[in-house]
């Protein structure tokens, strides 16, 4: 039953275990996600939160033999949708870079070539001309 309660997020990521003995007749069981090798996207903290269950041994397996129903099942749904969601997201964020830079290409592609500066006028010069007043604004 664990196993098949864990292939949904066997498929996105390597799972590790913990398995803790109380001193009262408890087993804490600990599910923790960790990237899977081959996956290229790093997860994020929340969907690499470990799972912690706490319960008698029997009761454990109770809640396992529920599959999709139980509340780890019904985690494991959700998780698994978090992790899709962030995967569209970070889709969709490289798709808008991808067109941002597609598009800023094909700008300067566009536009002219910068033009050569036209030989500047000459300066006028501080003296005036023979005959002529000075001016203020030169």
């Amino acid at each position: 039953m664990l196993i098949t309660s864990l292939l949904p997020l066997l498929s996105r990521y390597s799972l590790g275990f913990d398995l803790v003995a109380g001193p009262d007749g408890t087993v804490t069981l600990t599910i923790i996600p960790r990237k899977s090798e081959g996956n290229k996207a790093s997860p994020e903290a929340g969907e690499v939160r470990p799972i912690s269950i706490t319960a008698t041994a029997a009761e454990i397996d109770e809640e396992l033999a529920r599959g999709a129903d139980g509340a780890l099942g019904q985690l494991i749904a959700i998780r698994k949708e978090l992790g899709d969601q962030i995967a569209e997201q970070r889709a969709a964020a490289e798709t808008a870079k991808t067109a941002k830079t597609a598009k800023t290409a094909a700008k300067l592609k566009a536009e002219p070539a910068a033009k050569t500066p036209s030989p500047a006028a000459p300066a006028p010069s501080a003296e005036p001309a023979p005959g002529e007043p000075a001016s203020l604004w030169d």
